[in-house]
């Protein structure tokens, strides 16, 4: 395992590991079997830094449950992006319970508009299930966050999943950025 690794420029070190992450998702996965046992779920992977995260997930849920992914399409303000639309889901959610996976939640704000887009469509519940969150980044307050694999500093970090100028989302560990001297 690299414990350092180069991209472009940009200097990254080790930050958690794939069996941490495989630990903390089985322990996700225990806790949403038991909390959803009976209510048939839907899991809403939010595209593309997800996918990684909601294929390991999945890998740990033994009850019955649906899955969809989305994508969220951003304009560009005046001074920062902000969510235009959700693209993707195709399905029925009205009075579904609705588990929203994410890779990380950092300001909040694409997270705020999904769930918003979300309400209108008359689901029954909505829950997060987040791999990384930058508690001091958040810019919302939300109630509904109820897994979280990790609470990260305000740091740059790459790697399943995540990326950085699209690289690097196949790393099977994740990486923070390291500023040079």
């Amino acid at each position: 395992m690299d414990n350092k690794i180069t991209i472009d420029d940009m200097d990254f070190e080790l930050l958690i590991d794939n069996e941490q992450i495989q630990k903390s998702t089985r322990l996700i996965g225990i806790d949403i079997n038991v909390k959803y046992q009976d209510k048939l779920p839907v899991f809403v992977g939010v595209l593309n830094g997800s996918f990684m995260f909601m294929a390991d997930l999945l890998k740990q849920i033994t009850i019955p449950c649906e899955m969809s992914f989305m994508k969220l399409s951003f304009y560009h303000g005046t001074e920062q992006q902000n969510v235009k639309e959700l693209i993707g889901l195709e399905m029925d959610l009205r009075d579904r319970h609705i588990i929203i996976v994410e890779d990380i939640v950092d300001t909040g704000n694409s997270l705020k508009h999904t769930i918003e887009a979300l309400e209108k469509l008359h689901v029954q519940s909505i829950a997060v299930c987040t791999l990384l969150i930058k508690p001091d980044c958040m810019e919302h307050d939300f109630d509904n966050i109820l897994y979280t694999g990790f609470e990260i500093e305000k740091e740059f970090v790459v790697g399943y999943g995540l990326d950085y100028n699209g690289l690097c989302r196949n790393l099977m560990h994740i990486y923070k950025h390291v500023p040079k001297d």
